[in-house]
């Protein structure tokens, strides 16, 4: 009988719970809360390398969440448009590598949610405090469109905003707790998401803010 290799599991004693949110997107309830501590550890590290900023938009506009990025490649955004690039403008050095937690719990998230073999370039590294909120848009600035995106909650709760193809279409609102992960693509690849305003509030890990840690393959 021939050798099989099985993903790395993130939970030991049960699986997490499982929520379809619609074809090809799904909610995994609590699936990293026993590595939440060391995942918030990581971020603080990183943060050292390359810092947090309030990236800009076109016209000017500073967005409200503080973003980094960590892995192969950096997702940017200024008045010239979106993209990603290897090197951090703010340190003219390139990302720090993607921890190896990082890397097994977006690659075991995504095999939970059916996504075999991701293989993740590129995690942004998002920071909200409260008051901040993220308008609903598409991830599609990344040329390889059929891996999926992985998005990890850490911290205070959130409301995540998860809607259609196009941006008039009704959106459901799931409450996000500090552990969950959301994993879409296939059909649900280019749907319309983002993240309500942030309330006030304390946690543990994170005191008055949440990190969201997005996994793409972006090449």
């Amino acid at each position: 009988m021939g050798n099989s290799t099985v993903a790395p599991s993130l939970f030991d004693e049960a699986p997490p719970l499982k929520e379809a949110l619609q074809e090809g997107a799904f909610l995994l309830r609590g699936f990293v809360t026993e590595k939440a501590a060391e995942l918030v550890a990581e971020i603080h590290q990183l943060l050292k390398v390359s810092p947090l900023r309030h990236m800009q938009v076109r016209g000017g506009r500073s967005m409200s969440v503080a973003m980094s990025n960590c892995g192969k490649l950096g997702w940017l955004s200024d008045q010239n448009g979106y993209r990603y690039d290897e090197i951090d403008p703010l340190t003219g050095r390139p990302w720090p590598a993607m921890p190896a937690i990082f890397l097994q719990a977006s690659v075991a998230a995504a095999a939970e949610a059916g996504f075999a073999d991701f293989a993740p370039d590129a995690c942004l590294i998002n920071r909200y405090e409260p008051g901040a909120q993220m308008g609903l848009h598409q991830d599609k600035d990344e040329t390889n469109l059929s891996a999926p995106i992985v998005s990890v909650s850490l911290g205070l709760r959130a409301t995540f905003l998860f809607g259609g193809t196009r941006r008039n279409d009704p959106r459901r609102r799931v409450p996000l707790e500090s552990g969950d992960v959301v994993v879409w693509g296939a059909a649900a690849r280019l749907v319309y998401h983002g993240i309500a305003k942030l309330q006030p509030g304390e946690h543990p890990l994170t005191g008055s803010c949440r990190y969201n840690l997005t996994f793409r393959r972006a090449r």
